[in-house]
């Protein structure tokens, strides 16, 4: 039948495909690391001013046993090679591992408790205030020598070596001893033990670089070089104080240390006068 005129015939109802629903795009599933566990807090030390005591007692007591031992072979024997290398080495030696045992025992190790590290910003410092010692150490020494005399104006280390022709092996010895060893063992014991000892008591830190300073100055048992000791301290310390770290301390001690070991060196290969 046609539609009546003036309508327009209606539009068939439109059918569409049923849509179904797109799934969700999968996520990669990403590994999870499992969970380590904290790494346990670093107990806090039980050694304090006690241990370093009980180290600078083993350093004078292994140093007057050595000497009477040697001067039993008789008075010729206080000038020799033997007495020279073990009498130099072997106090601070059995001193230092003393130091890494009570650390070991007592608390949680050298690296922990000395802050003994080695890093590029300790060889700067290092560098830095240790070519600042060197220079105020010359200065200083050239005063303190007129003031004392050239007669006295030497260390104990120098009054061993001078006259006293070694064996390039021996002199050799002497030479790393002083520049590289020694240092390292004495920053070890004054400015790691020491250091630690003092800053457990509640110290500021300014105090503590004061008297570890003056501690190494006169520990050295030289009252004559007691004043040029102190100005040789105070640069070093001042590395371990501005990085808080021994490892700075250590190279400026052992850049201060350089030209007094050369010099040791070659008196004791008679190149060089005393």
């Amino acid at each position: 039948m046609a539609p009546p005129p003036g309508e327009q015939p209606a539009a068939a109802p439109q059918t569409s495909a049923p849509q179904t629903s797109a799934p969700p795009p999968s996520v990669p599933e990403v590994p999870v690391a499992p969970m380590s566990p904290p790494a346990p807090a670093a107990r806090d030390h039980k050694w304090g001013f006690g241990a370093f005591l009980f180290v600078f007692a083993v350093f004078v007591l292994s140093a007057v046993v050595i000497g009477a031992v040697m001067g039993l072979a008789g008075p010729d024997s206080t000038d020799s090679v033997a007495v020279i290398l073990i009498g130099t080495i072997v106090p601070t030696a059995l001193a230092t591992a003393a130091t890494l045992l009570v650390t070991v025992v007592r608390g949680n190790g050298p690296k922990i408790d000395l802050k003994l590290s080695y890093n590029r910003d300790d060889l700067r410092v290092g560098l830095k205030f240790g070519l600042i010692g060197l220079v105020c150490t010359t200065v200083a020494a050239g005063i303190w020598t007129r003031i004392v005399g050239e007669s006295n104006a030497t260390s104990a280390l120098g009054q061993l070596v001078d006259n006293q022709a070694m064996p390039t092996a021996a002199a050799v010895t002497i030479f790393v001893y002083v520049w590289l060893v020694g240092p390292l063992f004495e920053e070890i014991m004054y400015r790691g033990l020491l250091w630690g000892a003092l800053e457990r008591l509640k110290w500021g830190r300014w105090a503590v670089f004061g008297l570890t300073t003056v501690i190494f100055a006169v520990s050295h048992l030289e009252p004559l070089r007691t004043s040029l000791l102190l100005v040789i301290g105070i640069p070093i310390g001042l590395a371990r104080l501005y990085t808080g770290r021994l490892g700075a301390s250590v190279v400026a001690h052992q850049v201060n240390n350089f030209l007094p070991a050369l010099a040791v060196l070659l008196i004791s290969l008679g190149v060089m006068q005393p």
